[in-house]
């Protein structure tokens, strides 16, 4: 079983143009999360970090995965509302000229457990709408 929530893929051609702005920040699926993407993000002045889901079958496992793959702040409660807050308050991440979060694993996470992959997914969603009208924007690439 996958997750329900239908996201667009990111085709590698299209990772430029992501720091560019010339492709709009969104939660995408893409291939894999390797060293040339930190290079590009960090090369444009965007800070990034990268959640390692690799067996992750659970809420459990993937919060505190995401906590220490985002060095979330001591605060983080490791549910829904303060992954939400968190990635809405990015005080705790130093001011950049953009936001990446990147996993890995995502698709074997997805089957693991659909209805987390599900939520999580709606948070990053969200998360990239509200960094959309601000000056820093937020991406998110599951792979």
């Amino acid at each position: 079983m996958t997750s329900s929530v239908e996201l667009p893929d990111l085709p590698a051609g299209d990772l430029p143009g992501l720091f560019e702005g010339t492709v709009p920040p969104g939660v995408y699926r893409c291939a894999s999360v390797g060293p040339d993407v930190l290079m590009q993000a960090e090369a444009a002045g965007w800070v990034d970090a990268v959640i390692d889901l690799g067996g992750v079958g659970s809420k459990a496992e993937f919060m505190e995965r995401t906590a220490a793959g985002l060095e979330l702040p001591d605060w983080f409660g490791r549910n829904w509302d303060a992954l939400a807050d968190c990635l809405t308050d990015l005080s705790w991440w130093r001011d950049r000229r953009g936001y990446l979060v990147m996993t890995a694993g995502w698709r074997d996470f997805e089957q693991a457990d659909p209805a987390a992959a599900d939520t999580a997914a709606d948070i990053f969603t969200a998360a990239v709408g509200y960094w959309s009208v601000r000056e820093a924007p937020l991406a998110v690439l599951l792979g």
